[in-house]
């Protein structure tokens, strides 16, 4: 197939020559070969493309100065260039990680389009002054300011549904951004640059400068940033959160998970299948939030097992451009090897595994690994407990409501988690007591109204609702003196 490749960086609204000649090869997760390639940033990149943020937020008659119909307008022929390129986006995210198709439509064709429109009539209908009369006479009065450069450094996984969770609400807020994306991930990057380029939004507002590990490093203790918002594992977001606690500089951290699927002793099962499979192998495993810890009642583990492996059984395996295939490859070898390694001390842990735990023996080539069940365990096994990032369910009985619950709870993690039974308010009221930052009753999403992140490890502050709005805002008081 013919190569995607750039040669420049998209900084200060145009592309500019990289700094070194150092590239990054994207290869494909499904064939092993090379699709493209982009420059790979180095600090002086950072450097300016920090500059280009600051230039534009800190002029007098920039971005942070508009009024918000004003850069909503911007924003929406900027959602509007990226519902041109919906198609091209999913197709390069699909073949640089593996997502299926269908999926990638959905997630990274349509939802960034959507979040700027959202926060960006959001801003529009917030009210600019909050007065509030002052207990102590006189009036506060209250008001919100964009907090300044924002750095925002993406993962791999869901890549541009994640950078819009930052770039919609900090744009729409009258910040600017230097966005890092993951190496394995860049091809998608550039296009969504080349939207921003093509809507006019103006210089400087939006920089985008993928690297590695070292550069995302050097961007999140940047002396010209103000803001840091992170998406990745929980042990980058430790380094991240004492970078920015010994900077006293504010920051989001939506980190990992291992969230519980409950399933109530009066669940349809039959009738959750396909939402059942949404909270558990979508993605290919792939996302934070899944629930790989599915808790089954005593009385009906047996059958929750059978109808786990028989979806998992039923699940087609393959090329994630194929709208039939509901599994693709894991992005890289690495992943892979990651994956096998849990599967591997699930076995030899003792747990029973009812289906996959391989390599699909039809295909080749391609980072490939069966959906894979494993039961007879419990809430100690190292695969309950840690995050694996690929299709590997735990199926761990309970006794009673007390239990399941106990069991969903005994985690470092507290991300997302999900509750399942015909009775939907005694499903919400069990959703109401898992220590989780978000919890779905029959089926989990996250619904741009509503703030999404977690607790523990799993991270700290919110994205989404307006809660994810204002963690790109700083409040300013003004106390008037009483009247006369």
């Amino acid at each position: 197939m013919t190569t995607i490749d750039y040669r420049e960086f998209y900084i200060d609204g145009g592309w500019k020559r990289p700094a070194t000649s150092e590239m990054i090869a994207v290869n494909s997760p499904t064939t092993e070969q090379a699709i493209g390639s982009v420059p790979a940033a180095s600090t002086a990149d950072i450097d300016n493309a920090v500059a280009a943020a600051r230039r534009a937020f800190d002029d007098p008659d920039g971005w942070s100065t508009w009024h918000p119909k004003q850069r909503a307008e911007a924003l929406d022929r900027f959602a509007s260039e990226l519902e041109l390129r919906a198609a091209e986006t999913a197709r390069r995210v699909s073949i640089q990680n593996g997502m299926p198709i269908w999926l990638a439509e959905q997630f990274e064709g349509g939802f960034p389009a959507v979040l700027l429109r959202y926060f960006s009539q959001m801003m529009v209908d917030s009210p600019a002054i909050d007065e509030r009369p002052g207990m102590l006479g006189g009036t506060a009065r209250v008001t919100r300011h964009p907090i300044g450069v924002v750095g925002a450094v993406v993962p791999w996984n869901v890549p541009q549904a994640i950078s819009f969770l930052k770039l919609a609400p900090a744009l729409a807020a009258g910040c600017t951004v230097v966005l890092k994306p993951a190496e394995e991930t860049v091809l998608d990057a550039f296009l969504m640059a080349e939207a921003a380029a093509a809507s006019g939004l103006p210089a400087g507002v939006l920089n985008v400068v993928p690297g590695g590990r070292d550069v995302g490093a050097y961007l999140v203790e940047h002396p010209g940033i103000d803001k840091v918002s992170f998406t990745g594992s929980t042990a980058a977001g430790r380094k991240i959160a004492e970078a920015c606690g010994r900077l006293l500089r504010p920051v989001t951290l939506e980190l990992g998970g291992k969230s519980a699927a409950i399933l109530l002793d009066d669940v349809d099962l039959n009738a959750s299948l396909e939402s059942l499979f949404g909270v558990t192998f979508l993605n290919n495993g792939q996302i934070c939030w899944l629930n790989t810890r599915v808790l089954a009642p005593q009385s009906r583990y047996g059958e929750v097992v059978d109808t786990l492996t028989d979806l998992a059984k039923s699940l087609k395996i393959g090329d994630p451009l194929d709208p039939a295939t509901k599994i693709g490859p894991l992005v890289s070898a690495r992943q892979r090897e990651r994956v096998e390694g849990y599967i591997a001390k699930g076995k030899s842990e003792g747990a029973r595994l009812t289906t996959g735990g391989g390599r699909p023996a039809d295909l080749d080539t391609g980072f490939f690994i069966e959906p894979t069940i494993f039961a007879d365990l419990d809430n100690d096994a190292t695969i309950s407990r840690e995050e694996i990032f690929g299709p590997v369910l735990s199926v761990i009985p309970f006794a009673d409501e007390a239990e399941a619950l106990a069991i969903a709870n005994d985690s470092e993690y507290g991300l997302g988690g999900s509750v399942w039974s015909s009775d939907i308010e005694r499903a919400a009221d069990m959703a109401s007591k898992v220590k989780s930052g978000t919890v779905g009753v029959n089926h989990y999403s996250n619904d741009p109204v509503a703030p999404f992140g977690g607790i523990k490890s799993s991270g700290m502050g919110r994205e989404l609702g307006p809660e994810g709005l204002h963690t790109f805002q700083h409040l300013h008081t003004v106390y008037l003196p009483p009247a006369g």
